[in-house]
């Protein structure tokens, strides 16, 4: 282990909306460290403005992290503290810092993270579903592939998952949310701690079908309902199912019907069918 005495690195949240939720804490670390690696200078340059901070300060993004470590740990083996932010809310938690985070504890570097704003807590118990456990998905994957395996584990997960998601994408998240997790609960919050804060509890079908219209401005996190298979007898199920086979559908789209309707597991489904076949 190196003895050398080193900086600290400190991972500072920001407010994600009303100043007024930093802590007295964050700013006396954000005036004492060399330098504040920021994810963007122009927003953070405003929130250190309004608390007159006028330290040091770089970019540290998702663009140039990588570059930006050797930086960080050269000020760090000279004895001085370096504090990371991101744009709102705690760096790492689907924002630059993972990185610089692991490469410290290599380097056996103290880091310390303070605790403060995120949007996810907010958002989870204000959604009503708060249970003893909860799931934070942050952004789904870009590649398809990985996305769909990512939905197919978990659309019986019994417990609230948390999203985020861009506001000119929020339709398009919960039609596919929608596909593989059917019509479930759901409470929308945009603007945490802002202004137009503003909560939307409802399910997909709502909003989708355009009975609860949504403004799509602003920052969104997600919070789905876990799976709840609904209390429905064999006898109703196989009723619903021989009511559509009556239409001349297949009996496996009937089967997907079902399951998108109820939320019965579709293997139980699939043995009622196979009951009304013989």
């Amino acid at each position: 282990m190196n003895k050398t005495k080193r900086g600290i690195l400190y991972i500072v949240p920001t407010p994600i909306g009303n100043l007024e939720d930093i802590t007295f804490r964050a700013i006396k670390i954000l005036k004492k460290v060399e330098l504040i690696a920021a994810e963007d200078t122009r927003k953070s340059s405003k929130l250190l403005s309004h608390f007159d901070i006028s330290n040091r300060l770089i970019s540290y993004h998702k663009f140039n992290e990588r570059s930006r470590v050797e930086q960080i740990l050269n000020i760090l083996d000279q004895n001085k503290d370096v504090a990371v932010i991101s744009d709102a809310g705690t760096p790492s938690i689907s924002d630059p810092a993972n990185i610089i985070i692991k490469e410290a504890i290599q380097e056996n570097i103290r880091i310390e993270v303070l605790p403060g704003a995120t949007a996810f807590i907010p958002a989870l118990v204000a959604s009503g579903f708060v249970d003893t456990h909860f799931f934070f998905a942050g952004f789904l994957a870009k590649k398809k592939i990985e996305r769909e395996s990512f939905l197919e584990k978990m659309k019986e997960f019994p417990y609230p998952m948390i999203f985020y998601e861009s506001p000119h994408r929020v339709l398009s998240f919960l039609k596919v949310i929608r596909k593989y997790f059917g019509n479930r609960k759901v409470s929308i919050a945009r603007e945490i701690s802002k202004v137009y804060e503003t909560y939307y509890r409802t399910n997909i079908d709502e909003i989708l079908n355009k009975e609860i219209e949504i403004k799509l401005k602003g920052e969104f996190v997600i919070v789905i309902a876990g799976f709840e298979e609904q209390a429905l007898s064999n006898e109703v199920i196989k009723f619903k199912l021989k009511e559509i086979i009556r239409q001349g559908v297949t009996r496996k789209t009937a089967i997907k019907q079902i399951v998108e309707e109820t939320g019965a597991q579709k293997n139980r489904v699939y043995q009622i069918a196979l009951e009304i076949d013989k």
